[in-house]
């Protein structure tokens, strides 16, 4: 069987032909297409950039993803305790627009039995190292038996550095990330002894607008579309978020959701947010919302309603904090009737998601630790056997 990799309306077509037809029955009606099914898998926890750009790049490999989530259980066996719970890590990837289908409770460690039960053609993961509790590659397997792709890991931004980040935050009592102090402990995180492992610790994210490019939908509001607009800081973006854009998005029929993005500076001042994560792209992987605002004004004024023909301005049971003249940023769309106050049933916030690292902080110091030690045995163990391979050649050349 020859297989041919085409690309058609951003999806790849499989054409499969028979080898020993002739040219003529090469091009006959029985030509078979095949959608490509792709596998990832990982714990998932604290969604970030990283997590649905890896996503994003596995479903350009091929027609349908399959998202395989790990158990609390797992998870805490091999790298330590996630900050959120399984249902809340199932729920977070369904909502991400590049998937297709999740499997709730994968395996750790990835196998063939695994993608052939799931019937897919391969798996895809960065280009980093995830490992057992014994320090195996999970990959294994499938990497021996040609059945894995490998997808450029995001710089900048992990788990354990948003993880990290935060633990750093409560032992200066959420100040701000500009003193001395907490650059003191920024510098020192992540590093030990041996080095500093490049998938693990504090690091500079840099926005571009290709970025921007690769998550944006692209997709204009059409005819007969209800323009609804929600604004805020979506710091730590978390299920909370997720639930109430859902809830927005249910509020049409055919709904066309607005996201505005406040400025860090506004954030500080009405929410005390930090600037701690990449929250231009938070609002991007929703499947619920179509388009963001990037430094959207604090008050939802009349150019901004006007210029977007919204139709319905949204909000939390969240408090609404006055603007800086002490109005209501509100007020133009309560004064126009299109102001709508809505209960999406979670009640989870960003404070929520701090008090359960503060109170497990020495169980995530430790497994930030457990993690950087293991990478850093993966690094000096290639490092040696790259070593090892240079000299074999010098004294083959000589």
């Amino acid at each position: 069987i020859r297989i041919k990799n085409m690309i058609r309306n951003g999806s790849h077509v499989v054409e499969e032909e028979d080898k020993g037809e002739s040219s003529s029955s090469s091009h006959s009606p029985e030509k078979r297409k095949r959608v490509i099914r792709v596998w990832c898998d990982g714990c998932y926890d604290m969604v970030h950039y990283g997590h649905s750009n890896q996503l994003r790049q596995a479903k350009a490999m091929g027609d349908y993803l399959v998202v395989g989530v790990h158990t609390d259980e797992e998870i805490a066996k091999h790298k330590g305790p996630p900050v959120f719970t399984q249902a809340e890590r199932y729920k977070m990837i369904r909502a991400i627009k590049w998937v297709d289908e999740i499997v709730e409770g994968a395996p750790y460690v990835t196998t063939l039995e695994t993608l052939d039960k799931y019937n897919c053609d391969f798996c895809v993961h960065g280009d980093d190292i995830t490992l057992t509790v014994d320090g195996k590659d999970t990959y294994d397997e499938v990497k021996r038996m040609g059945r894995y792709r490998e997808c450029k890991r995001t710089q900048g931004v992990s788990t354990t550095d948003l993880v990290g980040r935060m633990l750093l935050l409560t032992k200066s009592h959420h100040s701000n990330v500009d003193n001395a102090a907490y650059q003191l402990h920024t510098d020192n995180f992540g590093k030990g002894p041996k080095g500093h492992s490049p998938w693990t610790g504090v690091s500079q994210f840099l926005q571009t607008s290709q970025k921007i490019i690769q998550f944006a939908s692209g997709k204009e509001p059409q005819p007969g579309d209800t323009i609804i607009y929600v604004a805020g800081a979506f710091d730590l973006f978390h299920i909370g978020h997720v639930d109430f854009l859902k809830t927005v998005h249910k509020q049409a029929e055919k709904p066309y959701v607005i996201v505005g993005l406040h400025f860090d500076q506004v954030c500080f001042i009405k929410t005390n947010a930090h600037k701690l994560f990449t929250r231009f792209y938070r609002p991007l992987h929703p499947r619920y919302v179509s388009e963001v605002v990037i430094g959207a004004p604090y008050a939802v004024g009349k150019d901004l309603l006007d210029h977007f023909k919204v139709a319905l301005v949204c909000h939390g049971k969240t408090e609404v904090f006055p603007d800086t003249d002490g109005t209501d940023p509100y007020a133009e769309p309560k004064k126009r009737g299109i102001f709508r106050i809505l209960d999406s049933g979670n009640n989870l916030t960003s404070d929520d998601i701090m008090q359960r690292i503060i109170e497990n902080r020495l169980q995530f110091e430790a497994r930030n630790q457990k993690k950087e030690a293991k990478e850093m045995a993966i690094i000096e163990a290639l490092k040696h056997k790259d070593d090892s391979l240079k000299t074999e050649t010098a004294l083959t050349n000589n």
